[in-house]
């Protein structure tokens, strides 16, 4: 199965900026497949996991980390769908923080930012190193998806939802061209 990479902090604000789809060509010998802007990699033959590691942080202008898994938990986890059936209202973005390094607790779920009010930022639920959550639109939401790392005891990288439906198409579409 394929390993999904999900580099951290990358082309965000005009910092650590690179171009995924040249840095994925770098990575042809792994067969390295990009997805968006942010970092995100599909690698179809990764090998050896500290040889390929190496490669992606030595072809990378700047230091980074990574957070990745096997195609499969991502397929998973869009198959049990931890947000449910119910689509989101119109202010209201899914997401999922990969945790770079395995371990971190995280309080009780779910949890709610700001702890009074109005929630900007909500986590609903854990499986192994994906943290699931929900913000709403609002300019003080960055401030509190930047206390995740916190929560979690662990670095993390966040991505969309939307993002993850992408990478499991990828993922799928390849499956059933080799079938």
């Amino acid at each position: 199965m394929a390993l999904v990479i999900f580099l951290r902090g990358v082309n965000v604000g005009g910092h650590r900026t690179f171009r995924p789809s040249v840095y994925a060509r770098e990575l042809s010998a792994f067969d390295v497949v990009n997805v968006g802007a942010a970092g995100t990699f599909v690698a179809w033959k990764p090998g050896n996991r500290a040889k390929f590691r190496a490669e992606l942080l030595g072809k990378l202008p700047f230091d980074a980390e990574i957070a990745w898994c096997d195609g499969d938990e991502l397929i998973r986890l869009t198959n049990e769908n931890p947000f449910g059936a119910e689509p989101p209202g119109p202010d209201i973005v899914r997401f999922v923080s990969v945790l770079v390094k395995a371990g971190g607790s995280i309080p009780a779920l779910p949890l709610a930012l700001p702890g009074d009010g109005e929630w900007l930022v909500r986590l609903i639920a854990r499986d192994k190193q994906f943290v699931f959550g929900e913000y709403r639109r609002h300019l003080k939401t960055i401030g509190y998806l930047g206390q995740i790392d916190r929560l979690c005891g662990a670095t993390v990288t966040t991505r969309n939802w939307n993002t993850i439906m992408v990478i499991v198409r990828v993922l799928k579409s390849r499956e059933a061209a080799v079938e």
